[in-house]
């Protein structure tokens, strides 16, 4: 039966009556079709002839979408056949009047980019002169007109529109603080606003003196400085801040109560003891310093950040200079900051430098950019215990505990490191410098050990790390502590009267002083009506305690206005 049907196909082959594969390709007449066939049979006589039938339905179809995506999907399968170049005619047509549509350069030129030697190029690239003109006149962005500028360098409206660039760049830095101004300074080095530029950054650095109390410094800076004159509105600014200082100066005890000042030592006697001989003074000089809110407390910290051998010192000077910048009214933090930036960046070429200049980011929010001036001054060799005390607390706050628990194990290692080389023999007399740098080790050791048990609490990543980690800080702890109270022990006999590691003379001093300001701000408003008011401001102000600027915004806003 098989053999049967065999000979009759053969037959009936033979005979023309049964239809080769491309005849039924053919007389479907479809993509569909003619795609099966060559799939089926890429090596027939009749495969030409198939795709060339398939390259014109294709494009047929295309034509009938008439879309970008349509020919050039086309173009992508056939690159080279006869109706390439009408496709492509057909999807410059399309991109042409989608960019007409649009009337923007951006469009104009990612035309030209997509058909630089297309049909339409020359009107494509008048289209575009005649659309770039318009965008230059009304643009409020300089940082089109610098594009442009350094794609034009011989267009003949290049003064026109530097002069634009000029003044459209001074109106964003006139709104966006120093930063802003000491960047328009260096980029337009021939600028038409300079003088102003200047005068607003004198205005800045004078607000500086007046908010510190440094009166008579102001004055002497506005008159002379050439561009004193200028500042128009300092004559009511110097007034009020007489006004000011007068009230401070009262020797009313409850005004004196209410002034953070009162409970301070002068801040030429804290730059002194920052020059202590034993660090214990100096880190309390340091901690006690934040608290003037000044702008001449910035300098010595940033000193001491620098440059100080115990790490305890360099720890508060950080924290301090985050306590001035964050108390000083904002655009004089900016200004501070700026302005030393300013003359840091050209000059930082080493590790110092570059932690000054990361602090100095860091406190005032940049902490993207600190980071990079960070690991620049960060030595694997010799690892900074503040810089890593710092990356804990950025990698805490961005919820990064593992991460976290890293840079604390860092610390760990290095406090371990400074309990077992630190000296410490009733022979040799343990000097105090190595005491001193041994509370370091315990601190930072204790620091280190909360990081890591906080990371193990908040996640179940990598466990086993952890729990080395744990063991790593655990045994410097124990180790640092042992060693310290060693230490302390000699250094006892040998002067009974020494201050140790916990002394925390200064720290209950200003935590009293606290408390002390948010009692007196709660009657000052009441009990002197002339000055109470005046007072307050200045508590909410300029205090450096949360807590105390708090309490002074609470009475102020149950104060009755003033009439």
């Amino acid at each position: 039966m098989v053999s049967l049907r065999r000979a009759l196909a053969i037959l009936l082959l033979s005979a023309g009556c049964l239809p080769s594969p491309y005849d039924r390709a053919a007389r479907t007449d479809t993509v569909e079709g003619y795609r099966a066939f060559l799939r089926e049979n890429p090596t027939h006589p009749d495969a030409d002839a198939a795709e060339s039938r398939l390259e014109e339905l294709e494009f047929e179809d295309a034509k009938k979408l008439h879309t970008v995506l349509a020919y050039k999907r086309f173009l992508e399968v056939y690159p080279d056949a006869p109706h390439t170049r009408t496709a492509k005619t057909l999807l410059e047509g399309l991109r042409f009047n989608a960019a007409k549509e649009a009337a923007t350069v951006a469009a104009w030129r990612q035309f030209l980019q997509e058909h630089p030697e297309g049909l339409q190029r020359d009107e494509a690239k008048r289209l575009m002169a005649e659309v770039e003109t318009r965008e230059l006149a009304t643009t409020q962005d300089p940082r089109r007109l610098a594009e442009y500028l350094r794609e034009r360098p011989d267009d003949p409206r290049r003064m026109e529109v530097e002069s634009r660039l000029d003044g459209q760049a001074f109106e964003q830095a006139r709104s966006g603080g120093a930063a802003k101004l000491f960047a328009y300074l260096k980029d337009f080095p021939a600028g038409t606003h300079r003088e102003e530029a200047r005068g607003l950054l004198l205005e800045l650095e004078v607000e500086g003196l007046l908010v510190s109390g440094l009166v008579d410094e102001a004055e002497a800076r506005v008159k002379a400085h050439p561009l004193g004159p200028k500042l128009t509105g300092f004559p009511a600014r110097l007034a009020r801040a007489r006004a000011e200082k007068a009230a401070l100066a009262q020797p009313e005890p409850l005004v004196q109560a209410a002034y953070v000042g009162h409970y301070l030592r002068d801040l030429e006697d804290l730059k002194r003891a920052m020059v202590a001989p034993d660090a214990l003074d100096r880190w309390q000089a340091a901690e006690e310093m934040g608290q003037h809110v000044s702008v001449r407390a910035v300098d010595p910290l940033l000193d001491a950040l620098r440059s100080a051998r115990n790490p305890l010192i360099r720890q508060n000077a950080l924290e301090s200079l985050r306590t001035v910048l964050a108390s000083l009214p904002r655009p004089v933090a900016d200004y501070e900051v700026a302005s030393r930036l300013d003359a840091l960046r050209e000059r930082a070429g080493s590790a110092e430098m570059y932690l000054t200049v990361a602090v100095l980011l860091d406190l005032s929010g940049q902490l993207a950019q600190a980071s990079t001036e960070y690991q620049r001054a960060f030595d694997t060799g010799v690892p900074d215990p503040v810089v890593l005390r710092r990356w804990v607390d950025i990698r805490e706050a961005r919820k990064q505990p593992f991460s976290a628990a890293v840079a604390a194990r860092q610390l760990a290692v290095w406090a371990l490191g400074v309990a077992r080389e630190e000296t410490v023999t009733a022979e040799g007399r343990v000097p105090l410098a190595s005491a001193r740098q041994l509370c370091a080790a315990a601190v930072n050791a204790r620091f280190a050990a909360g990081a890591i048990s906080r990371a193990r609490a908040a996640s179940n990543e990598f466990p086993e790390d952890l729990a080395e980690f744990e063991r790593r800080a655990e045994e410097a702890r124990r180790l640092a502590e042992a060693r310290l109270a060693d230490a302390e022990l000699l250094l006892r006999e040998q002067s009974p009267g020494v201050r140790t590691c916990a002394d925390r003379g200064v720290s209950e001093r200003l935590e009293g002083g606290v408390k002390e300001r948010t009692a007196a701000l709660a009657t000052v408003g009441t009990k002197l009506p002339q000055v109470g008011r005046l007072l307050l401001e200045l508590a909410r102000e300029r205090d450096p305690s949360p807590q105390v600027r708090e309490a002074a915004s609470a009475r102020l806003t149950a104060l009755k206005p003033v009439p």
